[in-house]
């Protein structure tokens, strides 16, 4: 498996993860103050889903870049 497979891959199952917590914030939301970790809890997936969204953003002036400069 080649990186960019194992990023997009990586990619859908952060966003799963994100949606997961993301709900249950509103669920903990819903029942009164939640504590802190649940209202905290989906920053590090979606600061991963960033990471990996802009380099898979990037990926194709990558490409393109590199074969300007082989050619």
């Amino acid at each position: 498996m080649s990186w960019s497979t194992a990023i997009r891959q990586g990619h859908r199952w952060l966003s799963i993860i994100f949606t997961a917590t993301v709900l249950a914030n509103f669920a903990a939301m819903a029942r009164g103050e939640p504590p802190a970790w649940i209202v905290y809890s989906p920053l590090l997936p979606l600061f991963l889903l960033l990471f990996s969204g802009l380099y898979m953003f990037i990926l194709p002036y990558a490409a393109r870049w590199r074969g300007r400069r082989q050619a």
